[in-house]
């Protein structure tokens, strides 16, 4: 199967379940790319929490970690991940057109008209908490490892939902079971931004195939200046093409973490990172770390923040990985950010406006300015909370 087959279908319209029709979302109005109301609303520009602080970074060859931290305390307990929930069988992932087993009164089967489709699949959450899912992680199995292909919550006992998803296998299509479990990573930026901003398949092929869009080599940091010319990257986008599209024509993209080309690679270098990080870190009083700011070389180009520490702890070692898979597959150079460079990375921007929500269950807003995409996914259950905010640099 190439990446011509892949064509993404957004959730709109109606579904079909069980012989009846329902919306597709389970939800209210859909307001995104491609329809609904767009425009800075009047919400472009908004802060980020005032008590964030950005820590000096930690670096190790090409990539710089800034962890940051905040004193305010969120309780997020009450929310499951997809790897924990899958783990635990609270949620499951199938293929639609597959059999699943939704808790229920009298436990019937559910059955799924059509057959299996490269961009969606069926999600019931099964537990009593709700679920958070973000763009860019991946479920392993069925016919085909897919890629989450936005942030949202779905909330326990909701109708089975057809979940977006994109493909990063190249030619299987094959599987003994039709379900899916966790496999505890997440995709590497160039990769995570094509899913999470553009939605369109052919980009995350695009980005797969060459490892990192980027072709911008250090911004100059502070003093400015010329800079040295870059090493080639540890990771070229020809080792990367190889492993992922011929290596793993049978396997997953997952043979980027856990082949010997690559994966020993990726487990040193984070491992080198996480140590830093938290000798770094390790001293605070009175304040938690929620999320990091990061760069490559002098270049800062991302950034995740999390409502609590014991929410960010939970999926900072996906994405540490994630984040070195990136650096090793950009030029090498001794250039670093500036703290304050950082800080500017987190102010908000002002610019046009997407949302999505789903009435007492999430707002999912995205402001794009020029280069720059900033994501937030917000919980409405009982209080407003912002669970997940990310900025890009984007590469294309």
């Amino acid at each position: 199967m190439g990446a011509a087959a892949c064509v993404v279908t957004l959730a709109a319209g109606l579904w079909l379940f069980a012989g009846e029709v329902i919306p597709a979302c389970g939800c209210g109005p859909v307001v995104g790319p491609g329809g609904g109301v767009s425009g800075d609303g009047g919400q472009a520009g908004k802060p980020v929490p005032q008590d964030w602080r950005v820590l000096e970074g930690v670096s190790y060859e090409n990539l710089t970690v800034f962890p940051v931290v905040t004193r305010a305390e969120a309780n997020t307990n009450g929310f499951a991940t997809l790897d924990e929930a899958l783990a635990s069988g609270e949620a499951i992932v199938s293929e639609s057109g597959g059999e699943i087993i939704r808790r229920s009164r009298d436990g019937r089967p559910v059955q799924y008209s059509g057959g299996p489709q490269v961009n969606r699949l069926v999600l019931i959450n099964r537990g009593k908490r709700p679920l958070v899912l973000l763009a860019g992680e991946v479920v392993t199995g069925g016919k085909q490892d897919r890629v989450i292909a936005k942030d949202r919550i779905v909330p326990p006992g909701a109708v089975p939902l057809p979940l977006d998803v994109f493909c990063v296998e190249h030619g299987r299509w094959t599987g003994a079971s039709m379900q899916f479990s966790a496999s505890k990573f997440i995709v590497h930026p160039s990769v995570r931004e094509r899913a999470a901003v553009e939605q369109k398949q052919d980009g995350v092929w695009a980005a797969v195939r060459s490892g990192t869009t980027s072709t911008t080599v250090s911004g100059g940091g502070a003093g400015g200046g010329i800079a040295p010319r870059a090493a080639a990257p540890e990771l070229s986008r020809e080792t990367l093409n190889t492993v992922i599209v011929e290596s793993a024509r049978s396997e997953s993209y997952a043979k980027v973490y856990h082949g010997s080309r690559v994966g020993k690679s990726v487990d040193a270098f984070a491992e080198e990172i996480s140590r830093r990080f938290e000798k770094a870190t390790s001293g605070l009083k009175g304040e938690r770390v929620i999320g990091v700011v990061v760069a490559y070389g002098g270049e800062v180009a991302w950034s995740d923040a999390f409502a609590s520490e014991p929410l960010f702890r939970v999926y900072w070692p996906k994405l540490l990985k994630s984040y070195v898979v990136e650096a090793l597959a950009r030029p090498r150079t001794q250039e670093r950010a500036t703290i304050e460079e950082a800080r500017e990375f987190l102010e908000p921007l002002r610019g046009r406006v997407n949302e999505e929500s789903e009435p007492g269950v999430y707002r999912w807003r995205q402001t794009s300015q020029g280069r720059y995409a900033e994501i937030e996914l917000e919980s409405l259950a009982q209080r407003t909370m912002m669970l997940h905010w990310v900025k890009i640099q984007k590469t294309s």
